[in-house]
């Protein structure tokens, strides 16, 4: 099948056992990317491929629970036998390089050139690996952050990274054969829109007209499976949840 979904992580905020942060791997025309780098999810990716191999690393946005393992990939490559054969581009926020360069106490990543180049991601980025597209678009959640539409030959993935409610989430996963959806809150607090209760995954699933929806990223109040239960319902198409190990093509 053109594009294959692996999941590393999904826990939030934080990682549980045997249940990392945000994570996955996108396969697709040759390339290999690491979509997400949450907490523990760099060494879920060793399950799966060889690290040095990667095409590329797509970041959402710069909350620990989806970028923290890039400190840790950054050291297995630098110091760890693991250096890419060239530098890794790496989607991601603008001030991710400056981030990854305090906690080594530098002033920028120079050090790591060899290791990663940092491309800032923006509202409309497009990039094309072989033949996989990663198209780009600003989502709502109080900081920079971007959801992913991945395409390869016909097939559509589309992953909502963190959002709150926004028209760019039914853009990215219009027609997608699997839209990969957060539904951290059980419900929503008072003029706050940062993520999406299952209803709200459910409802953009429907109107983008996604062939089916994968929940992923449930917070503390709910179960994996009373948030799928809860958007099925709106959603009216088949929906399912993200388990880490799982692997599917498409």
């Amino acid at each position: 099948m053109p594009l294959s979904l692996t999941v590393l992580g999904t826990a939030s905020p934080s990682p549980r056992p045997g249940r990392p942060c945000s994570g996955y791997l996108v396969r697709g025309g040759g390339a290999e990317v690491w979509v997400d780098a949450g907490t523990g999810t760099f060494a879920e990716l060793q399950r799966h491929t060889d690290p040095a191999r990667l095409t590329a690393i797509w970041i959402s946005h710069l909350h620990a629970d989806h970028s923290a393992d890039l400190l840790a990939a950054a050291c297995a490559y630098a110091f760890g036998g693991l250096t890419p054969a060239a530098p890794i581009p790496v989607y991601a926020p603008q001030d991710c390089a400056q981030r990854l360069a305090g906690f080594f106490g530098r002033p920028d990543l120079g050090f790591l050139g060899g290791v990663f180049d940092f491309r800032p991601l923006y509202d409309g980025h497009a990039v094309q690996h072989w033949n996989l597209r990663l198209a780009t678009r600003a989502v709502a959640h109080g900081t920079e952050a971007y959801g992913l539409r991945a395409e390869c030959q016909g097939s559509v993935l589309a992953y909502s990274g963190d959002s709150g409610p926004c028209a760019a989430l039914a853009e990215l996963a219009a027609r997608a054969d699997v839209f990969l959806c957060e539904a951290d809150l059980d419900r929503h607090r008072e003029g706050e829109r940062v993520h999406l209760t299952p209803e709200d995954a459910g409802r953009i699933a429907r109107d983008a007209g996604a062939r089916e929806l994968l929940i992923t990223h449930v917070g503390p109040a709910l179960t994996r499976e009373m948030a799928a239960a809860r958007a099925g319902v709106v959603s009216g198409r088949p929906t399912g949840v993200a388990r880490e190990g799982e692997a599917r093509g498409f």
